[in-house]
């Protein structure tokens, strides 16, 4: 098989699924031109493999490898969803190994209930259960002045954990961003060109990092700041919002691409 001219990797949330309802069918006619041309779809997201891997069969790109968990992880291509090393092991492990005071601070998703998970994120249950199921990364709320976090942080790093601001959470792992995943994966397929598409801060390196970047408009997140790469020409903003931008942005550089 030849390697593809360029791959394409795509967060999830308020990108290719829609913010209300997460559904996608609005991206349907990129994502089928995409797979005529043989041209792989990664989806990268905060969701753990128990999440991606049914959604990645829906829209039917098993074939292509995912990144899970911010980039904490990699899920293989056709893989079971429950594939995974010792990760979340060694991070509730340096979890438990705290000082009681520092420890307290922390609840993490392997401390709550499903029902807790659904409360504190909005998930529905099933949804929240699947959100528990983690393999490389811990989410959690801290309380605590930022003194408290800098101790809790650096006691943490000192154990070779990550800890990480993503919204309301702080979560932990063992390394790895999606911009890291995005260039392990893209070495996979012969560095071909890379197009990333996001719309919230935790995508942004994955963003500036890929030769093209799309930041798909999303008036209920978080505003994205003006990106080095949009000075540089090389980062361009959707219109619309969710799928229905990511497929109006796709189709319009696949197109720009095939000219070049």
């Amino acid at each position: 098989m030849t390697d593809p001219a360029y791959i394409v990797f795509s967060d999830l949330d308020g990108t290719l699924l829609d913010h209300h309802d997460y559904g996608w069918a609005a991206a349907l006619p990129a994502l089928s031109r995409l797979r005529a041309q043989g041209i792989p779809v990664v989806l990268a997201s905060s969701k753990t493999a128990a999440e991606i891997a049914p959604l990645r069969a829906e829209m039917r790109l098993q074939h292509c490898p995912a990144i899970i968990e911010n980039g904490a992880g990699i899920l293989e291509p056709h893989a079971d969803a429950d594939a995974a090393g010792d990760d979340y092991a060694r991070l509730r492990e340096a979890l438990e190994g705290l000082p009681p005071n520092l420890r307290a601070r922390f609840r993490g998703f392997g401390d709550m209930t499903d029902v807790q998970v659904a409360e504190i994120t909005g998930l529905p249950a099933a949804s929240a259960t699947l959100a528990r199921r983690r393999a490389f990364s811990e989410p959690g709320l801290f309380s605590g002045d930022s003194a408290a976090l800098d101790t809790f942080v650096d006691a943490l790093r000192a154990q070779g954990v990550r800890a990480r601001r993503g919204g309301r959470f702080l979560t932990l792992s063992l390394g790895g961003t999606k911009a890291d995943r995005m260039d392990e994966i893209a070495g996979r397929y012969g560095a071909p060109v890379t197009i990333a598409l996001g719309d919230a801060p935790n995508d942004i390196e994955m963003l500036e990092q890929a030769d093209h970047g799309i930041i798909i408009s999303n008036p209920d997140g978080t505003p994205m700041p003006v990106l080095t790469g949009e000075r540089a020409g090389r980062i361009r903003r959707s219109e619309k919002p969710g799928p229905g931008g990511w497929n109006e942005t796709v189709l319009r550089l696949v197109s720009e691409l095939a000219r070049t």
